[in-house]
């Protein structure tokens, strides 16, 4: 029997392991791969292949069974998932019902998650801003949360790196406060939004509206090309799948590049259970799995380990991966696994209608809008709240159609609606500030469907956000009224954290491992060949999109990981 199971051990033993196939697993896969290392992908939900496991992307409206609406019994037994913008009869398929994986809500929190190979890449909402050193250096100025271990110059190569191979529209604005990236042609503006640029261009110094900054290819490249992408269409249903590869996924991108390497092994219907220790050794020695379809155990081994779950998930896997050495969770030596958990509040609205440029109207569609770079506490500290927020913005022509009649009547109708004037908007999107008190932890009792214990989940907002959402209102009423808008309307949804899908933290990088997890290269301080890149890694929030963050610290952290495995030092 030993021999057999040596046997075993050799046939489950590679170079690394990657768990988790969404933005960043998928981006750890193609760097390990391309380096040579014959690498384990883990996703634990099933396979999705670009193109032929994209069943609604083709479908016209008439051609669901419910004119793409969710049935309302979809929507009495998934009250969390049914409150996630994408989430609808064309895109179901790709979204964690709630009762898949549940999780216990200390405080409300609304969980969106993708269990597939791509995770939620395949439904993410494409926006891509670089850091800068505001970002970067804003804990260290205000005192909350710990100082970063990098700057913007240790990840601006990292940046230009993905951003040439994932395909980034975008400006070259020159704002210190957005650093310009590797660009494909920006997408095009309208007239009122225009308009709008202008006139806070105007008004203010410190203020910019800018096209924002998204993963889709408006003139895609040889290397595009390569991965078998095409130019983006511009048909405003990423959300189902995209068989152009129009948009940045890993099922179009990365994933099919670690294959053509012929170094990856892809195995999906794994639930990651834990991270194995050896105590005699000092380090990870793999991973066990609980298989979805069997419910049976099994471990694998490597290396090297890069942990990809997404932020949750991540801290999950690792507060779940106890042994002598590690009691409370893997490397959590310094107690502060799962905590400091922050994300973006995206809580707060506004919008208005204009009466000026009724000459004109769009045409077509576009899958970006306009972007507000933070303006609030850059260079000093100007307001009764800390950090800041960004802001997206568009505009459009009010329009009706007469639906009353059939046959041409009808077509005329819809053809040739009768426009009204523009309407505009605006959403916030807040950086949170990490706290001690918005923390993850393993529920001691309740367990999952697969015997793994459930998360329990324990972040709110707190007073900051409430000022940081007043101070929104005013400022962007003030930038509306000054662009000639009327009717302006402010909202605040008082939703409950989580539907940003931007959840970051737990397992921050940091200087010292007494207040920290990982170091300046991704690297769990006690464990030195385990990586974490996903948002459970991030020490901050920022207020721009955290995914091409993601992006850049993997591709980084998997060239030192090889580098120092092949010097013996992992």
């Amino acid at each position: 029997m030993s021999y057999l199971n040596i046997d075993a051990q050799a046939q489950n033993t590679y170079d690394a392991i990657v768990i988790g196939s969404g933005i960043s697993g998928g981006w750890a896969a193609k760097e390990l791969t391309g380096k040579g290392l014959r690498t384990l992908v883990l996703e634990r939900g099933r396979d999705v292949r670009h193109v032929t496991d994209y069943p609604t992307t083709n479908k016209q409206p008439w051609e669901f069974e419910h004119r793409n609406q969710l049935k309302q019994e979809v929507r009495e037994a998934n009250p969390i998932i049914s409150k996630c913008y994408a989430f609808y009869e064309g895109t179901e398929q790709f979204f964690v019902k709630d009762a898949e994986h549940p999780y216990v809500q200390d405080k409300p929190f609304d969980w969106i998650r993708g269990y597939q190979v791509g995770g939620k890449s395949l439904m993410w909402a494409r926006q891509t801003q670089r850091w800068s050193d505001f970002d970067f250096e804003g804990p260290a100025r205000d005192g909350f949360a710990v100082d970063w271990p990098i700057r913007y110059a240790d990840i601006a190569p990292w940046y230009s790196y993905v951003e040439r191979f994932a395909g980034i529209t975008g400006n070259k604005d020159g704002l210190a406060t957005l650093p310009d990236g590797e660009f494909l042609p920006p997408h095009e503006w309208n007239c009122v939004e225009k308009h709008f640029q202008q006139k806070v261009a105007a008004k203010y110094k410190d203020r910019h509206v800018i096209m924002g900054r998204a993963a889709h290819l408006t003139q895609p490249q040889p290397i595009h090309f390569q991965q078998g992408r095409a130019q983006c269409q511009h048909r405003t249903i990423c959300e189902r799948g995209c068989p152009f590869g129009g948009y940045f996924s890993s099922n179009s991108s990365t994933i099919p590049w670690a294959a053509k390497t012929g170094k990856m092994t892809l195995r999906p219907h794994s639930v990651v259970h834990s991270i194995i220790y050896d105590e005699k050794k000092g380090r990870a020695t793999g991973v066990r799995v609980i298989d979805a379809n069997t419910k049976q155990m099994q471990e694998f081994y490597a290396r090297i380990i890069f942990l990809n779950a997404a932020a949750l998930n991540s801290n999950l896997v690792l507060l779940n991966s106890t042994s002598h050495r590690f009691p409370n969770g893997l490397g959590n030596d310094s107690g502060i696994l799962g905590k400091y958990v922050a994300f973006h509040n995206y809580r707060a609205g506004i919008s208005g209608e204009y009466d000026g440029n009724l000459d004109s109207t769009t045409d077509g569609r576009r899958p970006n809008s306009p972007y507000i770079p933070r303006f609030r506490n850059v260079l000093k500290q100007e307001t009764n709240f800390l950090r800041g927020y960004a802001s997206g913005f568009s505009a459009g022509r009010m329009s009706r159609s007469d639906q009353s009649g059939v046959g041409a009547d009808l077509k005329e109708s819809l053809l040739n609606p009768k426009l009204g004037g523009w309407y505009v908007g605006s959403h916030m999107m807040g950086e949170t500030i990490p706290k001690e008190t918005n923390y993850l932890a393993l529920d001691p009792t309740l367990k999952d469907p697969f015997g793994i214990p459930q998360l329990k989940i324990s972040i709110a907002y707190d007073d900051n956000d409430d000022k940081m959402v007043k101070d929104y209102q005013e400022q962007l009423t003030e930038m509306f009224t000054e662009a000639g808008f009327k009717n302006i309307r402010v909202r605040d949804s008082h939703a409950a954290p989580g539907l940003d899908i931007h959840e970051m933290g737990g397992v921050r990088m940091g200087k010292d491992p007494k207040t920290s997890m990982l170091n300046k290269w991704n690297q769990l301080h006690a464990v030195k060949n385990v990586f974490v890149t996903d948002g459970a890694s991030m020490t901050s929030t920022s207020t721009q999109n955290p995914s091409l963050t993601y992006m850049a610290l993997t591709a980084r952290a998997a060239d030192y990981a090889v580098k120092a495995m092949k010097k013996g030092l992992v």
